[in-house]
């Protein structure tokens, strides 16, 4: 989603610019349920488990490159040149996310007006900073919120204090989100939740959900990552169990019908860990009309589909382009990538602009 590099960071000989593209088309996956005309439950497995890395991966590629050197352990001697130069990166990542964000709601006003889904007067503050503009828009807002949360939390925090806090916050966004119906079983909870979804739909936002996952990035940053034998291995292994035990997290609050949504499981938490370890130990080369291309299909995908689903029923070929999830899925990436990549060309031909 987002299309952050730093100088100096090791992203040239990670796969993490390459992994890009694929958790853009996991995106892709969890608003077109790929799977769903042959088995629900496949469909959930893929869609609403494992394609759930896909926005974490992107916090913590955030955290990673923007909000790195902000966290600073407690009592360490800083640069105040540093310092300056990594207020200049972070701020320079909240204008370039607050001007994504403002650019993507203009581009979908026009389909909210005639959808007849422009947000009243009285719901503008919640669709806004948590909800977001358009049904995938809300990652935007939260990766701003959870951003301008940790800033905050570092002038005054250990990384510690932060990750306990941030820790704390998701497990209430889990009960709120895939254990809610466990959860709320306890009166007090129920009635906190209450209030809490008067104010946002979701605990997967800028409170709950992006601060530990833009934090867990910066922290791996500041951490050494070996590309030995052995410590490849154990991110692996670790990826794998951990994704094993994500997929039954999310069976189990599903088939007990616990889930108010799908974002936010505990096993998220060392998938992700691992996962990204991994993808900093395997090689991969840095390209930056990947990074543009992996931010437009996110953000031009829902119109690919509206397009998709009108020239299907033009041509009459909806039984294959729309009734048939796979094949409506691959049409979605295919186009979606298309607009991207040709887009992606002409913004690298356009004169080069700097953020002040």
């Amino acid at each position: 989603m987002n299309n952050y590099k730093v100088k100096g960071r090791p992203s040239k000989q990670t796969a993490i610019d390459p992994f890009r593209m694929v958790a853009a088309f996991l995106i892709v996956a969890i608003h077109t349920a790929p799977l769903s005309s042959f088995s629900k439950t496949a469909d959930f497995l893929f869609s609403y488990c494992f394609a759930r890395i896909a926005v974490p991966f992107f916090l913590m590629v955030t955290g990673y490159f923007v909000l790195a050197p902000l966290i600073v352990k407690k009592g360490s001697s800083t640069n105040p040149q540093t310092n300056s130069s990594s207020y200049k990166v972070f701020w320079k990542g909240v204008k370039k996310t607050a001007l994504l964000y403002l650019a993507a709601t203009i581009l979908y006003l026009p389909v909210n007006i005639y959808s007849g889904k422009l947000p009243s007067l009285k719901d503008l503050f919640k669709t806004l900073i948590f909800d977001g503009t358009f049904y995938h828009l809300w990652y935007l807002p939260a990766a701003l919120l959870g951003m301008l949360l940790l800033f905050l939390l570092s002038q005054k925090c250990s990384s510690l204090a932060m990750l306990i806090l941030c820790g704390a916050l998701y497990f209430l966004g889990v009960c709120g989100d895939s254990w809610y119906g466990l959860a709320s079983q306890l009166p007090p909870i129920r009635s906190f939740y209450d209030i809490l979804f008067g104010i946002s739909s979701y605990t997967r936002n800028g409170i709950f959900y992006a601060p530990l996952f833009l934090l867990m990035g910066a922290l791996i940053s500041r951490s050494q990552v070996r590309k030995r034998f052995d410590f490849v291995m154990i991110s692996m292994i670790g990826t794998f169990c951990s994704l094993l035990l994500m997929l039954g997290e999310g069976f189990l609050t599903y088939t007990m019908e616990w889930q108010r949504h799908n974002s936010m499981y505990f096993s998220l938490i060392p998938c992700m860990f691992f996962l990204f370890r991994l993808l900093l130990c395997l090689p991969g080369k840095s390209s930056k009309p990947v990074r543009d291309a992996t931010l437009l299909i996110y953000l031009l995908h829902p119109l690919v589909i509206i397009l998709i689903r009108g020239f299907a029923k033009l041509t009459h070929l909806s039984a294959y382009l729309v009734e048939n999830s796979l094949l409506h899925y691959l049409a979605v990436c295919v186009g979606s990538a298309a607009v991207a990549f040709i887009l992606s060309l002409f913004i690298q031909k356009l004169p080069k602009r700097r953020l002040p």
